[in-house]
């Protein structure tokens, strides 16, 4: 009888022992299994916030190059816009603001556009030099970007503007933005652009020719005649082969 009891008693030790070393072992690996879960969250937080990333890049650039394409495919722009409209009476308003301005040229992103029914013979970059005469400028861009877009040009505009008091320096001014323009934009023709003469006839194209090309035909200001003979300033046009010889 007392053989059996003892005999008995280890047996149900042994079970408790089986059984707890049986729930460690379960524990360790639970909480192993827990522990790099844990630890790869953020690795899948990453790769997701990845992917995605992945997803949004390409889905620009499959964007980017469609446009591109698209553009590629358009026939090309005719020499004489069928938009022309001639001589135009400007008016000026007097509390005209920048918003304005953008809101009438949706089609504007950054002083940049394009023409969407062709493709534009000439890329034209527009330098404007620039300091305290802000009004002069909202009534130069509130008429120039519809005379440019009735050109049917791909156009930008490139406002330099010269801080400090020191003496206006014109040609210093339009250097830096024909280098600047040039970084973002191979463009073929360059217009140096006086802030204080807004352009009223259409019909005087904002393009590039076989030689350097004087814009201002005459000025209200002098019953549209040039202020001397052999005058040539005040708007220009040249490509970047005209400009690099000058």
């Amino acid at each position: 009888m007392g053989f059996h009891m003892t005999f008995y008693l280890s047996y149900k030790f042994r079970l408790l022992l089986l059984f707890t070393l049986c729930l460690t072992v379960v524990g360790w690996a639970t909480s192993n299994y827990f522990v790099g879960a844990i630890q790869e969250i953020p690795k899948a937080k990453d790769f997701i916030a990845n992917f995605n990333k992945a997803i949004v890049l390409g889905k620009k650039e499959t964007l980017t190059n469609e446009a591109s394409v698209k553009k590629a495919d358009l026939d090309n722009c005719p020499s004489t816009s069928p938009y022309l409209r001639g001589q135009d009476k400007l008016i000026f308003k007097p509390d005209l603001t920048l918003e304005e301005v953008q809101a009438e040229n949706p089609r504007v992103h950054r002083g940049r556009y394009h023409p969407e029914e062709c493709k534009a013979l000439q890329r034209v970059a527009i330098l404007i030099p620039h300091r305290n005469r802000e009004k002069h400028l909202m009534y130069l861009l509130e008429h120039l970007h519809p005379f440019l877009q009735r050109q049917q040009l791909e156009y930008g505009i490139y406002i330099i503007h010269q801080a400090g008091s020191k003496k206006f320096n014109r040609a210093k001014l339009l250097n830096v933005g024909y280098l600047e323009a040039l970084k973002d934009e191979n463009w073929d023709c360059f217009i140096f652009h006086d802030v204080d003469l807004v352009p009223e006839n259409d019909l005087n194209l904002y393009r590039c020719e076989d030689q350097p090309k004087h814009l201002v035909v005459g000025r209200n200001s002098t019953g549209y005649r040039l202020r001397y003979s052999g005058y040539f300033g005040g708007v220009t046009a040249l490509s970047r082969e005209q400009f690099f010889k000058g």
